[in-house]
Formats: C-alpha cells, structure tokens, sequence
C-alpha cells in the first residue's frame, strides 16, 4: 500500500527484454536508504519488488501481464521515473490509499498554465473513468491528486509547482501516456452493492 506522495525522481538505468518480461535497474537514493531484498517500491505508481539492490540501484521484474496493464513499455534508459517506497504503519498519509495496481493507461490531452498551476486534461478508459469523481483522488503515474473535473471520457487535475518540480508530469507533454490507478473506496462500494443487490434476489 502507498499515499501517492512521490518520495523521489529515480532514473532507468537499464532495461532487459525477456520474451514477455523487464528486469529494470533504476537509480535512487531516498527509497535505498533503508531498502531489503523483496520490499515493494511503486515505479511509476506500479507495486514492483526488489530483486537486487546495492547502495545507488535495484532492480525488478516486471512480467508480462504488468507490461500489458501499464505504460512501462514505452520507457527507454536515461528516463525519470516516480519513486515511492510501502507505507508503514504509523506514517502521515499525505495523499490517499494507493494500491499500486494499475486499471488503465490514459492520455494527457491538454496542459494549460493558470497563474501557478498548470490544468491537465487525461483522456481514460471507461474501467478508469467510472470510479472518477469530481472532487476525489486519482492516481496519475503513482501521483495522488485531485480531479478538478471529469467527464464520460476523461478528467482534470491541477498540478502546483512543487508537484510539477518533483514528479514526472512536470515535464510530460501532451499524448504522453500515463498510468492512472482510481481510488479503492469507489471500487469496494461498487463490490458491496452489487453484492447486497445479489442476495436481495
């Protein structure tokens, strides 16, 4: 489980191909400090284990279904990444529940300045959209913020400066994708009801 407050801007080092699989090596120092083999770190807002490490990289395996789910494919060595280590018991959550389990991968369709803040529009998929509501969270690439408005085919969020200096939508462009986790609580409720409308049968 993450907040979806980014810790740290890590680089891809390098990426192997298997024939449906990555092992990824990223750079980072803040999610190294207190790191051990099989702790969970979201690259990207993507839960990935660490398989190996030293003081300045580890590495993660990312099979085939992942690539399928989310936008690593389209990474290359030399790229930022956000880094967020699991949270631990008894740490602030600054953002909101994030799983680090992708539902889909939405589009930036439109980036405008508004005095500090920067509007940016994502077209989603409808498994995304249909948990998307004005006013609660979302996860863009392992960021939490907050939707500023939606539609039946997308949404928008506002980025502060701090988050756009910290976090790989700084210095995204439009018809970047990105990967997009909704907000648990809408899911469980979902869950809930269609189970309560089962045994009222």
């Amino acid at each position: 489980m993450f907040t979806g407050i980014v810790e740290e801007l890590g680089t891809m080092k390098k990426i192997q191909r298997g024939a449906d699989s990555f092992r990824l090596t990223i750079a980072g120092k803040v999610v190294l400090q207190d790191v051990k083999l099989g702790d969970s770190i979201a690259v990207n807002g993507i839960c990935l284990t660490v398989v190996h490490f030293n003081e300045r990289f580890f590495d993660v395996d990312v099979m085939a279904e992942t690539l399928r789910k989310t936008n690593l494919e389209d990474l290359k060595p030399g790229d930022r990444v956000n880094l967020e280590r699991a949270l631990r018991v008894g740490d602030r959550l600054g953002g909101h529940f994030v799983s680090g389990h992708i539902d889909g991968v939405g589009v930036i369709s439109s980036q405008q300045r508004e005095d500090i803040a920067t509007l940016t529009d994502i077209s989603a998929p409808a498994e995304v959209i249909k948990y998307v509501v004005k006013k609660g969270s979302v996860a863009i690439d392992g960021i939490s913020l907050t939707v500023v408005d939606c539609t039946e085919t997308g949404f928008q969020v506002s980025l502060i400066p701090h988050t756009a200096m910290l976090t790989t939508l700084g210095f995204k462009k439009v018809g970047d994708r990105v990967n997009l986790e909704s907000d648990l609580i809408g899911k469980y409720v979902e869950r809930l009801l269609g189970l309560d409308r089962n045994e009222n049968k």
